[in-house]
């Protein structure tokens, strides 16, 4: 990529503490809103018929929790794609391919999520809310649970990616150290998100059948990498300021 002039850098919006070099979005950006928002039409309610009585209704609705769990799912994984792209506006050849593998990976993903949180729900709702997705053996519900976490892990794989290509850039990108130290911090919650869904793959391997469902607890390490990573980068970076 062609090296950005500090006089376009210092015109763009700051956002965070980032400067938004691809504020004006890239056609990799568009190309990757439409893929998100065509898994999101893959995972309606409903596609067969529509209801045509009050039961049929109600019985429609029941899916209504693991589809909308699912589209925050997605959502929380385009915002993170969105928010790179905007901070760096990068449209070389590993940042189109890096994108649409992700792209890839989220079509593939898509099912298992909602299979996953449809068997949740089930499972929290005593079954009142359904899962149409029929497991015959505790061995089949493990190998769903490494078949998810395979696809978690994978996903945070390329973000690490993502941003170690953006770091590579700085000198190109004229990042500041803030925003290189950013970037860390980054790079440090996607490398533990992953982590997160190795221990996710592995736990129903080491639990007794009756405990397997617990394993998808181990997703609640979400919310603790976030806070821990960037807790400690925050008080690192106002330690070196002093």
């Amino acid at each position: 990529m062609e090296p950005l002039t500090q006089e376009f850098v210092d015109s763009c919006r700051e956002e965070e503490g980032f400067k938004l070099r691809g504020e004006n979005m890239t056609r990799i950006e568009v190309f990757v809103d439409a893929a998100f928002a065509f898994a999101v039409t893959m995972l309606v309610i409903s596609i067969d018929e529509i209801p045509s009585n009050i039961p049929e209704l109600l019985e429609v609705s029941k899916g209504i929790p693991a589809f909308a769990v699912s589209v925050l799912q997605l959502m929380w994984i385009w915002s993170t794609h969105s928010t790179w792209s905007k901070r760096f506006g990068l449209e070389d050849g590993t940042s189109i391919f890096m994108s649409v593998l992700l792209i890839i990976l989220v079509l593939i993903y898509i099912y298992p999520l909602k299979i996953m949180f449809s068997g949740f729900f089930a499972w929290a709702t005593g079954g009142y809310l359904p899962s149409s997705f029929e497991l015959n053996s505790f061995q089949e519900l493990r190998i769903m649970f490494l078949y998810f976490a395979l696809g978690f892990i994978t996903i945070f794989l390329i973000y690490f990616w993502m941003y170690k290509h953006a770091l590579s850039l700085q000198e190109k990108l004229r990042l500041t150290k803030y925003e290189i130290h950013k970037i860390g911090t980054q790079i440090r919650i996607s490398i533990l998100l992953a982590g997160v869904g190795v221990i996710s793959a592995i736990i129903p391997f080491l639990l007794s059948d009756k405990l397997i469902a617990l394993s998808g607890f181990s997703y609640a390490l979400i919310g603790v990498v976030y806070h821990f990573v960037e807790t400690s980068r925050n008080r690192l970076w106002e330690t070196s300021k002093e």
